[in-house]
């Protein structure tokens, strides 16, 4: 442990497995107490497996492992209420909230004339809404504690049309301009925000996307869209845990709506 985040209380959406248990264990190592949120189940239009209670659990258990304490919510960010009840209860437990890692995502990959009704509220709703509902029931809790840090995790498809994620892309846009627009509006809070940008990163998620081949053959001029500049295909998730770590800890502290790419060299392309 370096202590980079020490004494920090830290709040992750999507903390039960992939990137999100993944961000929870380095920051505990370096020091912070962890508020986990991830809600189970409760999808219907995903093609992967959803996490479970256990696998939040085992999030918790991992954290407690590198000697910090670990709070457990199961709550559905796309629900406000809910997910305000639960991060107020864990700030409650937990004394204070010092950084948000808004990380929550889900995806599916589509043709555009495959997304449905059902598709694109899912995607949206959890991505867009639940990264705004994450803010806006975390924020309150940074400004009485005198400040803060939010990331949100973002994607290179928030930088780039990114073909066959026409859900996805839109709303990762969008997060895009929440936080730009939060930076300012939380900067005298002494609040900071900034995005995350990894490539395709090595989890339960990317490895549910099969389809991408067979949607690139239908229109070979778009796979380039999906290359890296440097010679390797996935980032794995620590690499984007580093970038949240820096972010979180005061090694950042005037560094604010900006826009971190953990890409390979994707969006330079």
């Amino acid at each position: 442990m370096t202590g980079r985040v020490q004494g920090k209380v830290a709040l992750i959406t999507g903390a039960a497995r992939g990137q999100g248990r993944n961000h929870a264990v380095r920051l505990a190592r370096e020091g912070a107490d962890l508020l986990l949120v991830d809600v189970p189940g409760e999808y219907t239009e995903i093609d992967y497996a959803m996490a479970t209670v256990a696998d939040l659990e085992e999030t918790a258990r991992l954290v407690e492992k590198e000697g910090r304490r670990a709070v457990v919510r199961a709550a559905d960010i796309r629900g406000y209420a809910a997910l305000r009840t639960a991060v107020d209860g864990g700030v409650t437990e937990l004394g204070r909230l010092d950084v948000v890692v808004a990380n929550a995502a889900v995806c599916k990959l589509h043709a555009w004339n495959e997304v449905t009704p059902e598709v694109w509220r899912e995607v949206v709703d959890t991505n867009l809404t639940g990264t705004w509902n994450t803010i806006a029931a975390a924020a309150p809790h940074l400004i009485a504690g005198g400040g803060g840090s939010i990331v949100v995790v973002g994607s290179t498809s928030a930088l780039k049309g990114t073909p066959f994620f026409a859900p996805y892309t839109a709303a990762k846009h969008g997060v895009v301009g929440l936080a730009r627009a939060m930076a300012n509006e939380l900067a005298r809070h002494r609040i900071r925000v900034n995005t995350v940008h990894p490539a395709g990163v090595r989890t339960a998620l990317t490895g549910a996307l099969k389809r991408l081949d067979e949607l690139i053959a239908t229109d070979p001029g778009l796979g380039p869209v999906f290359s890296n500049a440097l010679p390797t295909q996935w980032v794995d998730p620590d690499d984007v845990s580093s970038a949240v770590v820096y972010l979180a800890s005061d090694e950042s502290r005037y560094v604010t709506g900006t826009e971190l790419k953990v890409d390979a060299g994707n969006t330079n392309r």
